[in-house]
């Protein structure tokens, strides 16, 4: 099947509300031509779960720049000045997440998991509001599952059928994130024929991809 679509198709997914998680780490591996139609769309009210929020001017962060965010899950926003500034306004709830423990959530979300455990955080703000549970007379915090309506995922080489691999650390969260959400967008650098990917480098099957878009060079 045919995955390959244009930018313009895509529009009908996006709706104000959604939960996206999107690729990237600091905006390396995100998928910018996404981004752009996110922002020209001025979809509001998104709840953004990353890696991080980029910089003001790159990635996620032109969306939290232009006041389409409603909260953000992320392990770090210390590289958008504007992240900072809209959480200690409360104009946008911000969930920082450690960064092992974030993608251990999301894998849980795509795997089917309750949650997982984990030492991280205790005795720390991170535990409050969460259970913790006590195994063998270890206490662990259980961190629940993440899912999301959507994962914009920037991929380096696709083929038509949605099979995808990434270059060095381009791969970062995509991997996981493209498990843990109802529907799958790669924004691809590179496409090619089905077929023409040795099948033993595919990182991403295209059984989890929904669509493709050309993502530039």
């Amino acid at each position: 099947m045919n995955k390959v679509v244009s930018i313009n198709e895509i529009k009908n997914e996006f709706k104000d509300g959604m939960t996206l998680m999107i690729g990237g780490f600091l905006g390396v591996g995100t998928p910018e031509k996404i981004i752009d139609l996110l922002v020209d769309m001025n979809i509001k009210d998104l709840t953004i779960i990353a890696n991080d929020t980029s910089y003001v001017d790159r990635g996620i962060g032109r969306l939290v720049a232009n006041g389409q965010c409603k909260k953000i899950i992320a392990s770090h926003i210390g590289t958008n000045k504007e992240t900072g500034k809209r959480m200690v306004e409360k104009t946008m709830d911000v969930e920082l997440s450690p960064q092992g423990t974030l993608a251990e959530r999301i894998r849980a979300g795509g795997c089917g998991l309750g949650g997982v455990l984990t030492k991280t955080g205790l005795g720390t703000i991170v535990a409050e509001d969460k259970d913790i549970i006590e195994i063998d007379g270890e206490k662990y915090l259980l961190e629940k599952p993440l899912k999301a309506d959507l994962a914009l995922i920037g991929g380096n080489v696709s083929d038509e059928s949605g099979n995808t691999i990434y270059k060095g650390t381009t791969r970062n969260f995509n991997p996981l994130m493209a498990m843990a959400a109802n529907k799958v967008i790669v924004g691809a650098k590179q496409i090619v024929k089905t077929g023409e990917i040795d099948p033993n480098n595919v990182i991403t099957p295209g059984v989890l991809v929904d669509y493709i878009v050309k993502d530039g060079e």
